[in-house]
């Protein structure tokens, strides 16, 4: 009698019919083969270098406006002096943080010039205080105080400008930066747009030879830290609203240099990593000495859903780079490549004589455009043969002028509102 193990008498039934026999037709399992890493083909650019400022008896000061209106514009200001001006004082600021935490610059190490702007941002914040938010609710949209606070800004400037030493014919060119530097009065709204007309005022202070190259440090570590402190101050106070869908670099609903700045301070840590900010406890401990970890550390603060993966995943993403430089190369790259290369973003810049234009480009009062700060859509708007017609914005939801997308700070401060009473706060897909 045969064994039970002998598989030689063991005969295979057939299959009935109505079964098909795929037995043969299974492909066979082949391990994945790992595809190399694509390289990135557009290459990391590099710090121009920063030519000195004009001489100011050549200069006729006047009120910054929008000139890139058109493809036409955009080109001519790409092959501009400005441009490499720009490129040159943004990038210059990242150099000069290279491995420096912020706790390395000291008060003392501070010029009279940075003391007097810490003292402008601590007067701003002292109007905050003066300009205190409409009752609105729980709406998580823009609280239209913040017009208040921008009016009363605007009254109180001067002095500021005049601390400084800033010619009284340059200051309603220069404050035209700094007062857009905390967001739109008509629109409530605050993006990264905004930020960089921080870093235009900081430029046209150094055109005016009132900060010089050996403040870019502290004006980073010090001065532009302090402009984050303050904005955080006043998205809690007034809801502003992110201007386009999640910002223009898909990074961060309202910053970017945070993460430019914060990579160089990176750069070559000893034990910090990009994947570092999953980690609660590094965010939590370094956080205030690197503006990378500062920033996800705030993020992570105000969102009402918990993980990287799901409010923002974009950092997410990046957090698997395997090392600063990639991750500061590719922020060098964004900075170029999807602001001053994007003609939706660039037709918000505002030129003046510090920042200059091409004379060849498209003037608002020729065209009838309206002013940046009085624009109530922010949309794009191109030139076209029979003039002037508004684009369906290209960074929003899809609809023409971009829907109303409601603050993720606002969110969070309502939900620390109805903490305790019993009361959740209904999430939307925005957040």
């Amino acid at each position: 009698m045969p064994s039970s193990t002998d598989n030689s008498t063991i005969v295979k039934e057939p299959l009935p019919a109505s079964i098909p026999d795929l037995r043969n037709r299974l492909p066979k399992l082949e391990p994945r083969r790992r595809q190399a890493p694509s390289s990135n083909p557009l290459p990391v650019p590099e710090t121009p270098t920063l030519p000195p400022p004009p001489e100011l008896s050549s200069l006729t000061f006047q009120r910054p406006t929008r000139r890139i209106l058109s493809p036409k514009d955009h080109e001519l200001f790409l092959a501009s002096k400005t441009y490499d001006l720009l490129v040159a004082f943004v990038f210059g600021l990242t150099d000069s943080v290279i491995d420096t935490p912020v706790s390395v610059v000291r008060d003392n190490d501070l010029s009279p010039a940075l003391k007097t702007i810490l003292n402008i941002l601590d007067n701003v914040e002292d109007v905050v205080g003066r300009s205190p938010p409409e009752e609105q609710g729980d709406s998580r949209f823009g609280n239209k105080g913040f017009r208040d606070f921008v009016d009363l800004a605007a009254k109180e400037h001067t002095s500021w400008h005049e601390s400084l030493h800033v010619p009284s014919s340059a200051v309603p060119e220069i404050s035209t930066y700094f007062l857009q530097s905390f967001g739109n009065r008509t629109r409530i709204d605050y993006g990264s747009g905004h930020e960089l007309n921080f870093m235009l005022w900081l430029l046209c202070l150094y055109q005016l030879r009132i900060i010089t190259p050996s403040d870019f440090r502290p004006l980073v570590l010090k001065i532009f830290t302090r402009y984050l402190e303050l904005m955080r101050k006043i998205q809690k106070t007034y809801y502003l609203e992110p201007a386009g869908s999640h910002g223009v670099w898909g990074l961060d609903d309202y910053q970017f240099l945070p993460f430019l700045f914060g990579a160089s301070q990176l750069l070559h840590h000893p034990f910090i990593r990009p994947m570092s900010i999953h980690q609660s406890l590094t965010l939590e401990e370094f956080g205030k000495d690197y503006l990378y970890l500062g920033q996800v550390n705030f993020v992570n603060s105000v969102k009402n859903v918990e993980g990287l993966r799901w409010h923002s995943p974009m950092l997410d993403d990046i957090s698997s780079a395997k090392n600063w430089s990639k991750v500061e190369a590719g922020m060098r790259r964004m900075f170029v490549a999807e602001v001053l290369k994007k003609l939706p973003v660039m037709q918000h810049f505002l030129f003046g004589s510090l920042v200059p234009a091409v004379e060849e480009m498209s003037r608002e009062e020729e065209l009838g455009v309206p002013s940046e700060e009085d624009d109530p859509e922010g949309g794009e708007v191109v030139v076209m043969v029979d003039g002037m017609r508004h684009v369906h914005q290209m960074n929003s939801w899809g609809d023409c002028c971009g829907i109303k997308v409601p603050s993720s700070v606002a969110a969070g401060q309502e939900m620390k509102k109805r903490m305790g009473g019993g009361e959740g706060l209904r999430r939307i897909p925005f957040d």
